[in-house]
């Protein structure tokens, strides 16, 4: 499943007047979790199954272990106050229901206040593998595992923080950029090989296998100014993984002062998602086949 970035889908669904703020100024929501059908469990239930069976090997420890301790099961969709009570006790996150995306600065908001904000609908059934719009499987299943480990609850709510400040001086895309290639679409290594924490990875069925078995993406070792001035796929599989060499990383980065990285990047290039610099530390060269396969066929 590949999915619009939430900047672009928010961007364009602002501009054709499709999005409506809720009552409540944080734009939350009561999940209405009564209120699911019977088929909607059943997607959950599909989703859960297939990607639970598929992710020992390809997800990193860490993500295994949160799974393992929430209080998430294929039989039904996760009860928002039951997921927040243990994720709190943990880490003192909590998740927060939203009808959809949410615009910016109340997105940073609720991360620079560990407040997780999730989707409360779930796809349709013809839709299990390709959704423009992150939906509940996405957020939970993909995001509140890592949430339980302190150092990703650290680093998105230090994400949040600077998101906030970056809303302010214009450096969103580039700011976006370090999400979606951590949060979204990370890899790490660990003893046994690269393993996913990336959530947008993490709910796919496709992609999970794609983004550790197959030779097509290329791996580059995770460099901040690198990742801030390469752009993004949000139609098809990654062309390029970052991947750090410990999850511990993500406190320096959580620390970083971001403003120097600005003032550089109002200068010099911006690269593509298949490029490869010489500068490049690569964990594994790609093929590029998938990529190249894809775009002659088109």
């Amino acid at each position: 499943m590949n999915f619009i970035s939430r900047s672009e889908k928010l961007k364009h669904g602002l501009a054709a007047g499709g999005f409506t703020q809720p009552q409540r100024a944080d734009w939350t929501v009561d999940q209405g979790w009564s209120n699911y059908t019977p088929q909607q469990h059943a997607v959950w239930k599909t989703l859960y199954e297939r990607q639970s069976h598929m992710l020992p090997g390809l997800a990193c420890d860490a993500f295994l272990d949160g799974m393992k301790r929430l209080p998430m099961a294929a039989d039904r969709i996760p009860n928002f106050e039951q997921l927040s009570e243990t994720l709190f006790k943990a880490t003192g996150w909590q998740v927060v229901a939203v009808p959809g995306l949410v615009p910016d600065d109340v997105f940073f908001d609720h991360l620079a206040n560990r407040r997780f904000p999730s989707g409360n609908f779930i796809r349709e059934a013809h839709e299990l593998d390709y959704l423009e719009e992150p939906d509940v499987f996405h957020d939970v299943f993909g995001h509140v595992p890592m949430l339980m480990h302190p150092v990703m609850a650290d680093f998105i709510q230090a994400y949040g923080v600077g998101g906030l400040h970056a809303h302010r001086v214009g450096k969103l895309k580039e700011l976006a950029r370090v999400y979606w290639y951590t949060v979204e679409f990370g890899l790490v290594r660990q003893n046994a090989g690269l393993r996913i924490y990336g959530a947008g990875i993490a709910s796919s069925y496709s992609e999970s296998v794609f983004s550790i078995q197959s030779d097509s993406p290329n791996r580059v070792v995770f460099d901040l100014e690198r990742v801030m001035r390469t752009n993004y796929r949000i139609d098809d599989f990654q062309e390029v993984y970052f991947v750090l060499d410990d999850l511990q990383d993500l406190l320096a980065l959580a620390n970083t002062e971001f403003a120097p990285y600005y003032a550089r990047l109002d200068q010099g290039p911006n690269y593509e998602p298949g490029d490869i610099l010489t500068s490049d530390a690569l964990a594994q060269r790609g093929t590029g086949t998938y990529h190249a396969t894809r775009q002659n066929s088109s």
